[in-house]
């Protein structure tokens, strides 16, 4: 039996998330930091004649069995792009919420491409792959790099920071386990550009800012506010606040004791909210 080829769909995080003006094309003008934990998504391929996908884990209820999956579109995409005459048994481990701003279909998006370029034996540097992101979401690009990067534009101007202490900072997720579509929450920003992201390094940059979508978010869900205050009065705490559109909320820690012991008060306060202890890559 062919051991399947595994690809992790890694978090994402927006340490800081400046929205500046609707586009003619509905999406918004951003600017963002983006970082990604080490842990995510699980998303294994083995050879087959068709494409196939396969759903389980905590999350994957949430999922049903949409034909129209981005990690089936990605795949498609991917196929006919490359004119592979092959296919894939994919099986989605979802270990992330769903709505929940952390990257969720657009990082098993861009796990799929990663993964199908090895098993079709693509270069994983192949510009068709970061074309087909930018097609499936605003977010898959970043997603598809995974790394610390600056995004401008709709998400697809992206600039990597290879200079980034961020790699191994200590993180702490939490969501209160409340979707939360993004559209209502860009629906209730308050239209205000409220200036440029600041540059240089990148978590001193972040902790300067701002993320624009935190007030409507926090106006939808009330207990965002909560979870923010919780991770900000967290003993060690570099950095505390929304990720995305939310509801999900991370702190960056001093190091991996701080991180543990604000996990441990977390769950001991509220034992019902989602938690993830992981560290940047």
């Amino acid at each position: 039996m062919t051991s399947p080829l595994v690809e992790t769909a890694y978090a994402k995080i927006n340490l800081a998330l400046h929205v500046r003006r609707r586009r003619a094309d509905g999406y918004h003008d951003l600017e963002s930091i983006f970082a990604f934990a080490e842990d995510g998504d699980r998303l294994e391929a083995t050879p087959a004649d068709t494409l196939s996908l396969t759903v389980a884990g905590p999350f994957g209820g949430a999922l049903g069995d949409d034909p129209d999956n981005l990690v089936l579109r990605a795949a498609r995409a991917l196929r006919e792009a490359a004119g592979v005459g092959r296919g894939a048994a994919l099986h989605l481990d979802k270990r992330l919420p769903v709505a929940a701003g952390i990257g969720g279909g657009s990082a098993d998006a861009a796990a799929a491409l990663r993964l199908l370029a090895r098993l079709w034996g693509l270069a994983g540097d192949d510009p068709r792959l970061m074309t087909i992101a930018g097609g499936l979401g605003a977010d898959v690009p970043a997603c598809l790099v995974s790394r610390a990067l600056r995004g401008e534009g709709k998400g697809e101007r992206l600039g990597l920071f290879t200079d980034s202490a961020l790699a191994g900072m200590p993180l702490l997720l939490v969501n209160p386990r409340v979707p939360l579509a993004t559209g209502p929450v860009f629906a209730g920003w308050d239209g205000i550009d409220r200036g440029a992201l600041d540059g240089g390094e990148p978590l001193a940059a972040s902790r300067a800012v701002r993320n624009d979508l935190e007030p409507p978010a926090r106006a939808l869900v009330p207990v965002i506010g909560e979870v923010v205050a919780m991770l900000a009065a967290a003993p060690g705490v570099t950095l505390a606040r929304m990720s995305g559109s939310g509801a999900t909320c991370f702190a960056l820690f001093e190091d991996a004791r701080a991180r543990d012991a604000a996990d441990r008060a977390i769950a001991a306060a509220r034992p019902g909210w989602w938690r993830l202890v992981t560290a940047l890559r």
